[in-house]
Formats: structure tokens, C-alpha cells, sequence
């Protein structure tokens, strides 16, 4: 057994979907904590190998049924309970090549009592999407793993975070030339009023299919201005940038503002056709969710 293993972690995605090769699960807002048991011997760490000391989780490990044990999950932030979603090492066993249906059926094996908690997945049937879930129940997000997955130690795509966003009516200003295979164009170039002045706020270059990006293109050409209408300015594009008026109005979602002033992660929600740009201000971020994009 060894002595170290590396977590796994999830990979930031703003992509919204389902399917069945996949599996949700609450994003629990914590302490990542590995667990390795040898006899009645418990040892914690965080995920960057730091010692944890919780003598009562540490207690509940060693009295269950196995000898060897590595064990993955999150503690809480006041240390009441570890929530555990997956299970790496059993007797003498390396389960990390194991997809993660197995591993999760080795898990519910172990007669877990608290302060331990399962992390269970999301039902499959559930009448909400699993970010509405999230965003109706006041969750951090949830994370989305291909139940076929092995377990890296590492950053991997085959587990995805999906965060709750924040939502912001938005002006576009700009865009830039598409690249490599993709039409109509690059990023949006947006941003909102204060005062007289229009802000620039970042760009925006995910959400988009095909068919949006063309349509975008044909009505932003017919706005199109020689100079940028943006008066307070920093990190504006210089090269391969259209300048258009200020009238078309889009929501996007975002992670957060960032201390510059800037959208963090943004992508496009939908155009607002019952906006007016001049209306449009920073708001107060209020939590939204995009529909199933497929």
C-alpha cells in the first residue's frame, strides 16, 4: 500500500449537460481529505500531503473491516464530518484502475457511521437539471464524473466541476475575428454603463453554436463603427477587432468580477432582446443557470 497517492481533481468546465455515461454528485465546499488506514493505525492528509489531526474521524476509520484502506473524500469545514465519494485501496488491493462504478460498489461495502458520510450521486431521474439542483439548494456546484473513469492523480477532464454563476446584462462593443475552424467570430467584446462612460468589462468567447455566431456576424456588420466605443478601457484587443454601436444587449454568465474589474469564465447565456443598452449597469451578481445544451 502506498504511502502517498496524489488526488485526483476535477476540471472547471462552463459546459452544461447530461448523459448516461455520466454521474453527478453535490459539490461539497470543504477540505480535501485522503485517509489510509493500516491496522488500527489512521493517517490524514490534505491534498497537498499536510497531516490532518480529527481524532473522531480518525476513529471511525480504524473501527471498519479492513486491515488496509485509502480513502477520498471531503471533511467539513468545522472537522463534524468527512464525506467520502470514493474508495482507492482495499486489503492488499489498488482499485484506482477500477472504473468508478466499481470503486463506488466496493465503497458502499464499507459499513460507514459518523462522523463519516457517503457522498451518494445525484438520482438520475430527477425532475431538475443537476446545476438547478445546485442553484436551488444553495450548493457550491456539483461535479460531474464518467462513471467509466479510472483514478488519475491528477487534474483530468473525466471529472468536471460546474459551479454556480452569477449573471450579468451585458453591451457588446466588439468582437474579433474568428480562428482555425470556427465562423462569424472570435469573442464578444462587452461591457456595461457607468454614468456617461461605457465600461469595458472583458470578452466573451464560449456558449456559441454555429448558427448564433453567423447570425451574430451579419446583425454586428450591419453596426458596424470605425473607432471603439468603449471610454474606460483596460486590456481592450487592438488587433483583428470590429468596433460596432452599442445596442445589442446579451446575458452572460460568469464565475465572478475580478479585482481589475473584469468577468472571470464568462460565457453567453442568450441575447436580450427586450433590453435597452443604455439601461444596462453592474449589478449585484444574482445566481442563474443555462439549459441542457445537449
Amino acid at each position: 500500500m502506498p504511502d502517498w497517492v496524489e488526488p485526483m481533481a476535477a476540471t472547471l468546465t462552463q459546459d452544461r449537460f447530461t448523459g448516461d455515461e455520466w454521474s453527478f454528485e453535490h459539490k461539497l465546499d470543504g477540505i480535501r481529505l485522503i485517509a489510509f488506514k493500516r491496522g488500527g493505525d489512521v493517517q490524514l492528509f490534505s491534498r497537498n500531503h499536510l497531516p490532518q489531526r480529527v481524532p473522531p474521524v480518525a476513529a471511525a476509520i480504524a473501527r471498519l473491516p479492513a486491515e488496509q484502506l485509502i480513502l477520498d473524500g471531503e471533511l467539513e469545514w468545522d472537522a463534524s464530518e468527512y464525506h467520502v465519494f470514493d474508495i482507492l485501496w482495499r486489503d492488499d488491493r489498488d482499485l484506482r484502475a477500477l472504473p468508478l462504478d466499481a470503486r463506488r460498489t466496493e465503497l458502499a461495502a464499507l459499513p460507514l457511521a459518523p462522523p463519516l458520510r457517503r457522498v451518494t450521486p445525484l438520482a438520475a431521474d430527477d425532475s431538475e437539471q443537476p446545476w438547478e439542483r445546485a442553484r436551488l439548494e444553495g450548493w457550491e456546484g456539483v461535479i460531474a464524473k464518467r462513471r467509466d473513469s479510472v483514478y488519475e492523480s491528477r487534474r483530468s477532464r473525466n471529472w468536471l466541476k460546474m459551479k454556480i454563476e452569477a449573471s450579468q446584462e451585458l453591451v457588446v462593443g466588439g468582437f474579433t475575428d474568428p480562428e482555425g475552424k470556427r465562423v462569424g467570430l472570435g469573442a464578444l467584446l462587452v461591457g456595461y454603463y457607468e454614468g456617461a462612460d461605457f465600461v469595458f468589462a472583458g470578452k466573451v468567447g464560449t456558449g456559441f453554436d454555429d448558427k448564433l455566431l453567423v447570425a451574430l456576424r451579419t446583425r454586428f456588420d450591419a453596426l458596424a463603427r470605425p473607432t471603439s466605443p468603449f471610454t474606460r478601457a483596460t486590456g481592450l484587443p487592438r488587433l483583428r477587432v470590429h468596433w460596432v454601436e452599442p445596442q445589442v444587449v446579451v446575458q452572460v454568465g460568469f464565475m465572478e468580477w475580478t479585482g481589475g474589474g473584469k468577468l472571470r469564465h464568462p460565457r453567453l447565456i442568450g441575447v436580450r432582446e427586450d433590453k435597452d443598452a443604455r439601461q444596462v449597469v453592474r449589478e449585484e451578481p444574482q445566481y442563474t443557470s443555462r439549459r441542457d445544451e445537449g
